[in-house]
Parts: C-alpha cells; sequence; structure tokens
C-alpha cells in the first residue's frame, strides 16, 4: 500500500518515486544475529521495481547511522534527494532512540520543505500485516499463508550447486539450490512450488531440511527441488523457487523404497495443486 501510494503520488506530480531501505536488517546491528531477511537486496529491488518505482536506494545500516538524530538524517535526505514528500508506515520511526516518529517528522518537514504521509497497517481477521508474522507463518511451514499476507509466492533463490547425486540414482533428479545464508527458509518439510529458471515456470516439488534417511546427525537445512517436467542441468544457473502449499513434514523413512514410493506421493499432490 505504500508502495502503492508512492509511485501514484510520484507520478501525478511528475516527479520521480523513490524508495529507501536499510541492510542489513537493524534488529542484526542491535545483536539480534539469528533474524533472517524475507527479501536480499536484490530481490527487494527487483519487487519494488515491478511495482514501479523508478529508484530503489539500499543503505547499508550500521551504528553510525544508528546514532545520527531524525533532524540530521533528514537534512541529508533534503540534501541529496531533493525530498518533497515523504511516506511511511504506520509504526515507522528512525533516527538515535527511534525519536523521529510521525509526529517528529511531520515537525522536521514544516521546517524543511517536505510533507509527511503516514499509511495505515493493512489487516487481515488474523491480525495486521507485518514482517514478524510473515516470518511465524514461514517458521510454521504455512507458506501459503505467508503468500496470502505477502499478496505474492515466497521465494528463494540461489545457483544450482553439484549435489551428491542421490536423487539421480533413485530417479528423482533434484537441483540444490543454495540459498543465502541469512535468508529466511520455510520450515523443513516438502513443499509444492514453481520453479523459474532461464525465464521458465517449472512445477517442481522442493524438500526443505536435512534428508534425515541419509544424513542422520545433520542439521543444516538444504533446499532441493526435483522439477517434474524438466530433466536438464542447471548447474551454475540461478533457480527461484516459489513456495505455493506445504505437503508434508520431513520424514525419516525406514528404507529407500519407502523413501522413493513416498516422493512420487508427493509429486502426484503436486500435480494437482499446481495444475492450471
Amino acid at each position: 500500500e505504500i508502495i502503492r501510494q508512492l509511485t501514484a503520488g510520484a507520478h501525478q506530480n511528475s516527479a520521480p518515486a523513490v524508495l529507501l531501505s536499510f541492510d542489513p536488517h537493524p534488529a542484526v546491528v542491535f545483536g539480534a544475529q539469528d533474524l533472517k531477511c524475507l527479501t536480499t537486496p536484490n530481490e527487494r529491488a527487483e519487487i519494488i521495481q515491478a511495482l514501479g518505482v523508478d529508484y530503489v536506494i539500499t543503505q547499508t545500516f550500521d551504528k553510525n547511522i544508528a546514532n545520527q538524530t531524525a533532524e540530521e538524517y533528514m537534512a541529508l535526505m533534503v540534501r541529496h534527494l531533493g525530498l518533497k514528500k515523504l511516506l511511511i508506515g504506520y509504526d515507522f520511526a528512525l533516527g538515535k532512540g527511534r525519536a523521529g516518529n510521525y509526529e517528529k517528522l511531520t515537525q522536521i518537514g514544516l521546517e524543511s520543505g517536505f510533507d509527511v504521509l503516514r499509511v495505515e497497517a493493512i489487516r487481515f481477521e488474523d491480525g495486521i500485516v507485518s514482517s514478524s508474522i510473515i516470518r511465524q507463518r514461514l517458521a510454521d511451514g504455512d507458506v501459503a499463508g505467508a503468500a496470502a499476507k505477502l499478496g505474492r509466492y515466497y521465494a528463494v533463490s540461489g545457483p544450482v550447486n553439484p549435489g551428491d547425486g542421490r536423487g539421480r540414482t533413485i530417479g528423482i533428479p533434484t537441483a540444490n539450490v543454495e540459498a543465502p545464508a541469512d535468508k529466511a527458509l520455510p520450515a523443513n518439510g516438502v513443499y509444492a512450488c514453481y520453479a523459474w529458471v532461464d525465464g521458465q515456470k517449472h512445477p517442481a516439488v522442493t524438500n526443505v531440511g536435512v534428508r534425515p534417511t541419509f544424513d542422520s546427525g545433520k542439521n543444516i537445512p538444504r533446499v532441493e527441488a526435483h522439477l517434474l517436467d524438466a530433466s536438464a542441468d542447471y548447474y551454475g544457473k540461478i533457480m527461484r523457487l516459489e513456495f505455493v502449499e506445504r505437503l508434508r513434514g520431513e520424514q525419516k523413512f525406514p528404507s529407500i523404497e519407502a523413501l522413493v514410493a513416498q516422493i512420487h506421493a508427493d509429486i502426484d499432490q503436486a500435480r494437482k495443486i499446481l495444475s492450471p
């Protein structure tokens, strides 16, 4: 909603629409090291520009930025961007001690020549849309719920790297997607997905997890996608996985035969979900 109002207002006034974001997340700088991002800077820029924003600025967030007062930071925005109108979310604040809330920014705007518009929260039946709620949906494996709040499928992108070839030996080859280390992953489990590679969209079954049938004792999640209608070698290419629906949790099977039977059942279920 903020972006929609930003682009509409900017274009009505023949002005560029500029979106400023910070990386890393301020919470990471202040010690919440386990906070994973929902979008990488490149993903964020791609999504935002597709919505009609003219320029996306990603500013490195550090303690020097955090210690600037709201007045100091906004003076830089006016000087370098020619700021005329600032759109912020309902709970936004910037500057040292988060002193630059809506009221403070409005006061600064009156003194510095820019307007401030606060966009109210978007509400669903189960509450306000926020990044923390989306992270919780992902942690629960509820990728459909996350998509409903995002307005798009949650996606994970990365290069396809060689694996150990186990999938190919059982007749179900997989692409091993190296997700960014700071990217939030859905809960361990099996998902119906769309895989994008070389500009083409393919239905896929994706496993997120530690492969307990093969790798007992390991706890680093892997992302492995089996494309249902393609068998090309995608090593080195970038693949984007859009998570549509969770099929089941990750399981340890008593035998390879039991695992293969379940994967074929997963494939059948995914085809039904992803069919046009």
